[in-house]
Formats: structure tokens, sequence, C-alpha cells
């Protein structure tokens, strides 16, 4: 063999083991090319399950939220109003308002939301003076509303804002307030005097609930021309029997039997409402 054969034979020799050593090299670096490929698309993968569970999720919330019920509110228990100037017994208002003739009816735009009545009576007793009475009436009943609440619900409200208003009458001297019981479901009357130039008047207001109904009865009593003043407990009583006949009135015209439910001694509190304002203690301004 020449010198130049075995030459070429040794550079092939050389090179094929070269080739050798770089096949494990290459495959290692097509391996670990091959990772990153392998994580995107795992990652793609697990990107697009999340995004299903989320669409799922908002899917099944959606229609949980259009399956719940609407929301209700209980039922108001009185539908309607008495005759307002014929909630007292004529025996009533011969004793309150002993010269009094036909009641007059308040204005308004819905008699059964809204009703009221007054007599006033003067007794001439010549000298001696005379004897001046004035009596109102007035019921307001509530319907329950899904945003507002139930009427019993707002009539207390109303009930509440009715007895500060008495008591915060504009010159209202001597100003008392006594729970009422076996009148609704809770009742108190507010007294106090208001002079006037033509003397003192004693003022009762009576302010009652019938579960869904308000009533307020305003009562007031003064001698003029030198008579004497009438008595204040005398002319409470009377108030308190007044309102006790309006809501049985009331029961009654609902189709319910006796006075309704009574309390004990329920306690003038609550909070205002938005209902109609109808304050009690703008009334004894017309006594005058």
């Amino acid at each position: 063999m020449s010198e130049g054969t075995m030459q070429r034979r040794a550079q092939r020799d050389q090179r094929d083991q070269q080739a050798k050593r770089a096949k494990p090299l290459t495959r290692v670096l097509v391996g670990a090319a091959a990772v990153p490929v392998m994580l995107v698309a795992a990652g793609c993968s697990s990107d697009s399950g999340s995004g299903d569970g989320k669409d799922k999720a908002a899917e099944e919330s959606a229609a949980s939220a259009s399956a719940s019920p609407s929301p209700t509110v209980r039922p108001a228990a009185f539908g309607k109003l008495p005759e307002p100037c014929s909630v007292l017994a004529k025996k009533t208002l011969e004793d309150l308002v002993p010269k009094a003739e036909s009641g007059k009816e308040g204005t308004s735009n819905d008699t059964g939301t809204r009703a009221s009545c007054s007599w006033d009576s003067l007794s001439d007793n010549g000298v001696k003076g005379s004897q001046f009475r004035w009596l109102s009436v007035s019921t307001l009943r509530f319907e329950s509303d899904v945003t507002r609440g139930a009427g019993d619900k707002l009539a207390g409200d109303y009930f509440a804002k009715q007895l500060r208003d008495a008591q915060s009458a504009e010159g209202a001297k001597s100003v008392k307030t006594a729970a009422v019981g076996g009148t609704g479901d809770q009742a108190s009357v507010v007294s106090y005097d208001l002079k006037k130039k033509e003397g003192t008047f004693k003022q009762q207001t009576v302010v009652a609930r019938a579960e869904n109904v308000v009533v307020t009865v305003d009562y007031n009593g003064a001698g003029l021309a030198g008579d004497k003043t009438p008595d204040a407990d005398d002319l409470v009583k009377d108030a308190q029997k007044a309102a006790k006949e309006v809501v049985a009135a009331v029961t009654k015209a609902n189709g319910a039997a006796g006075g309704g439910p009574s309390s004990g001694a329920p306690s003038p509190s609550g909070t205002s409402s938005k209902a109609p304002s109808g304050s009690a203690s703008a009334s004894p301004s017309k006594s005058g």
C-alpha cells in the first residue's frame, strides 16, 4: 500500500470518528429545541380551558339570576276606608259636639286612601259665656309596596310621625303623651293647652294604628266669654272613645268584627315615613 493511500484512509477514519461524536450532540440540541414548543402548546391548551370555565360559570350565574323569584311583600290587611262622616255614633256626636250640625267632609283625591270629617259646636250660656267644641277625624290607609315595604310597616312609620307632629305643635303648652290601650294595634294621646285671645283651648290628639290604617282624632274645647275652661281629663276620655269607634268602623268596613287588635302599652317609636303628609298639629288652629 502506497503512502498516499494510507494517508487518505487515515483522514477518512478521522472524519468518521468526528461524525460519530457529533450525532449525540445533535440529538440533544434537537430535543432541547422541542421542549419550548411543547411548553407553549401546553400553555395554550391551559388558557383555553380556563376561559371556557369562566364562560360556563358566567352562564350558570345568569341562569340562576333569571330563575330567582321576584321580590314579594305581605299584602295589606285593609283595602278600604269607611265613610268619614259616618264613623261615629249619633250619641257620641251629641256628647262631644252637642250643638253640631252635619259633619263637613274634607276634600280628597282618593277617599279609599285618605278621608276626613269635622264638626264644631258652640253652646251659648247667655251672660255666663259659652262652650266651644271642635272635633276632627281623619283616616289614612297605606298599600303594601315592593320597594317601600308592607302596608302596616308604612302605617307604623306614619303613626310615629303624627305623634311627633302633635307633640311639637306650635304654641303648645304643658304637653303630655300617654299610651292608649284597647284601640287598634297601637295608640297614644297627646294633650296640651293653646292660649288664644278668645281663651285657653284644651287640645287632645289621639293617634291610633289598625293594621295598615292610621286614625287621627283631634278634639278641643274652650270656655268663651267668661265661661269656665273644660276639664282636660274629660276631653281626653271623650277623644279616646271617639278614636276607638273610628277604629271599629275601619275594621267593620273591611269585613272584620270588633275593634281590631289591642295593645297594652305601645311606645311611640319609629322613623319618619315618606307617606303623604297630614299633620295633626295643624288642626287645632281651626278652633279659633
